[in-house]
């Protein structure tokens, strides 16, 4: 088996040589040359992680404490620790996340799904693992198909500018797609009986619907729909960052380090793998 410590190779000769800088040097020498972003990331020896603060399993912060947790954080922390870089958490939601990577605010964020449209603005790596796109649907609401949500009567929650967004208004051009700042917005607006049901990927819905039976229950509309979840870059010339970034996403993923970190997240909102709805897998 490959230690990971030997993942540290893969950053090459520029790495080990940048580390003869001190920080403010790399950082200057960085920006005077134009670097790609992996060539910055590790001159900066610093890794700017989109994070969105109420996006529980995916990323969590406990309000007292200030403090990060969920998947996306682990995997992020484990990505930073093998380039030997400081991790960085940049506050951001699901809607914005693009914006932030092409205004360089971030370096890389994680859990987002590879749409054609979000694929014309950015760069994706390789998938960090297989999704489900589901319904939450109200109580007396049964549909089994998304031929029955795609009705001129049904209205279905999203969470504007996310892939829920982009598939429901995709799979479901009848319905009326009603959109919502945040995934709380929208799961609030089937909670107070304002939608039939809330377009979300399966994590979310299931831990939403164990949360609060009453909002209805979990459906994998047919024939289910399956997607990725992904890792989004800053389009550049240089692909260096987005190779090594799927590089290191694949080795993670051999080590069972993705797995592992999602199970961990899904224990600590009271979620398990006899949770997960029948037929999805990840």
């Amino acid at each position: 088996m490959i230690a990971r410590r030997d993942l540290a190779s893969l950053i090459g000769a520029g790495a080990v040589a940048a580390t003869a800088l001190s920080l403010s040097s790399r950082e200057a020498a960085a920006q005077a040359a134009g670097q790609n972003t992996f060539d910055r990331i590790v001159a900066a020896k610093k890794l700017r992680l989109g994070a969105v603060a109420n996006g529980a399993p995916w990323f969590m912060r406990d309000k007292a404490s200030g403090e990060w947790g969920g998947q996306f954080y682990d995997i992020g922390k484990a990505l930073a620790a093998d380039m030997d870089v400081q991790l960085e958490l940049v506050e951001t939601t699901w809607g914005n996340a693009i914006l932030d990577l092409q205004a360089d605010k971030i370096d890389i964020m994680f859990g987002l799904n590879p749409t054609p449209r979000r694929a014309m603005a950015v760069d994706f790596t390789g998938p960090v693992y297989d999704s489900a796109l589901v319904m939450i649907a109200r109580p007396g609401f049964d549909p089994k198909a998304w031929a029955e949500f795609n009705d001129p009567k049904v209205k279905i929650s999203v969470d504007v500018g996310s892939a829920h967004d982009q598939v429901a208004s995709r799979l479901c051009p009848k319905a009326q797609i009603v959109r919502f700042k945040s995934i709380d917005e929208a799961t609030l607006a089937l909670r107070s009986g304002r939608v039939d049901a809330q377009c979300i990927f399966w994590m979310g819905g299931v831990r939403a619907v164990k949360r609060d039976p009453q909002l209805g229950k979990v459906i994998v509309p047919q024939p289910m729909f399956g997607s990725t979840s992904n890792a989004a870059v800053r389009r550049e010339a240089d692909k260096t960052w987005r190779d090594f970034a799927t590089t290191w996403i694949t080795y993670a993923r051999g080590l069972g380090l993705i797995r592992e970190a999602v199970v961990s997240s899904l224990a600590k909102v009271d979620l398990s793998l006899d949770d997960i709805p029948p037929g999805v897998t990840f």
